[in-house]
């Protein structure tokens, strides 16, 4: 597997697959062909059906500035590699091709195209969750200890920038109010929720508290904010909500913080590796769902949990999120992705006590639900695949008539 600095990615909302990674394969392809007269790019599959709301249209352009540029939809045609394809042309003055790039942004913010890009170094020799409790089980480490060891000392200095943005996003996001950019006149809630838990009893201060910082970290990725991809922009909101939460409550350290980020690295990479977590590849079970899993793993671990309840908590937080469906209303990273990560943080810190109270044991294991994802992600049909052709889309789209 790869160094999960490939997961936890520092950049602009509001989508990792559908405004990073087509910005950054825009300014590959420049870079390449820096002197062409003028520029196209075909968007195809979801990158073409919900682009306009993701801003990939607007993402594309930033890369090639005041260059002539065309952008052509094609949603309705897919390229073989993944339903998120691109294929950039440098033009001539009459309109010739003078060079192409088929490319496909994957999930989180990654590229991958049939062979020229550079293949990120495979830093973990191991690539299941069963694996690696076996390996700790015999060295004594911890699984963030685990992460150390593959990634090097230098993984620190790169957690401790993740969660410096992660705080960054809850305070701009508190602190904002007003209309969501897009249309759907959502006002943002963040500043409501905390000022109203701020002022509850303890019963309803932690659900408050929580959603609130979650929907702080969304709504900022909404509105183009700069976010981290835990492990994508449309679940950005998740993991830095529980992180914050526990360090308030415990008392946390920094240390303990990413060392808790660290371990929810590895859950993520896992899904990552072993299955997906693209919304157009497996549904917003591979965003939520994974961000979910991640989140209860690291506040298993925050609240005192053994490496076996962390692997439990990460495994019901996916479980109970299998088949969510990624049907974006108007393409907009706002309904329902923006609530779904205030109710997943509450969901992944109820996985955490849940494994608390037991021992460990359980039957169905992470890498099984992992697995049965990825099978069901390839079994939804394509309109519940990020291309807001069904769902809770259609259902608005229909009331709207």
């Amino acid at each position: 597997m790869e160094s999960i600095t490939e997961l936890f990615r520092i950049g602009i909302g509001p989508s990792s697959s559908h405004t990073m990674g087509p910005r950054r394969a825009a300014e590959l392809f420049r870079a390449q062909n820096p002197d062409a007269p003028a520029y196209q790019v075909s968007l195809y599959g979801s990158l073409a059906a919900t682009g306009r709301g993701h801003l990939t249209d607007a993402a594309i352009r930033s890369a090639f500035g005041a260059e002539p540029l065309e952008v052509l939809w094609k949603p309705e045609k897919e390229l073989p590699m993944h339903p998120n394809g691109m294929r950039f042309k440098a033009l001539s003055a009459s309109g010739r091709t003078l060079a192409n790039w088929e490319v496909y942004s994957v999930g989180g913010g990654a590229l991958r195209d049939a062979g020229s890009l550079p293949i990120p170094a495979q830093v973990y020799t191991l690539s299941s969750m069963r694996e690696i409790l076996s390996s700790c089980n015999q060295s004594g480490q911890a699984l963030w200890e685990y992460v150390e060891q593959c990634e090097g000392p230098q993984i620190w200095e790169h957690l401790g920038l993740v969660w410096q943005v992660m705080r960054a996003a809850i305070q701009r996001g508190m602190r904002a109010e007003g209309v969501l950019p897009g249309g759907l006149g959502l006002a943002r809630r963040s500043w409501s929720f905390y000022r109203k838990a701020s002022l509850s009893g303890p019963l309803l201060q932690r659900a408050g508290l929580i959603s609130a910082y979650a929907l702080a970290v969304s709504e900022e990725n909404a509105c183009g904010g700069e976010i981290v991809t835990a492990p994508t922009c449309g679940s950005c909101g998740i993991v830095p909500s529980v992180l914050k939460y526990l360090q308030d409550i415990l008392s946390c350290s920094d240390d303990a913080v990413l060392r808790a980020i660290a371990t929810a690295g590895l859950i993520g990479n896992l899904a990552k590796h072993n299955a997906s977590i693209s919304g157009a590849e497996v549904g917003c079970q591979g965003e939520v769902g994974v961000a979910c899993a991640m989140a209860a793993g690291a506040a298993t671990q925050l609240l005192g949990g053994t490496s076996r309840q962390i692997e439990y908590a990460a495994e019901m937080a996916l479980e109970h999120n299998l088949g969510l469906t990624c049907d974006p209303v108007a393409g907009l990273v706002q309904i329902p992705c923006i609530e779904r990560n205030a109710f997943a943080a509450a969901q992944a810190i109820a996985s955490a006590d849940y494994a608390l109270f037991t021992d460990g044991g359980h039957r169905i294991s992470y890498d099984e639900v992992v697995s049965v994802m990825r099978e069901t992600g390839h079994a939804l049909p394509s309109l519940y695949r990020e291309t807001s052709t069904g769902g809770l889309a259609a259902a608005f789209r229909r009331r709207k008539k």
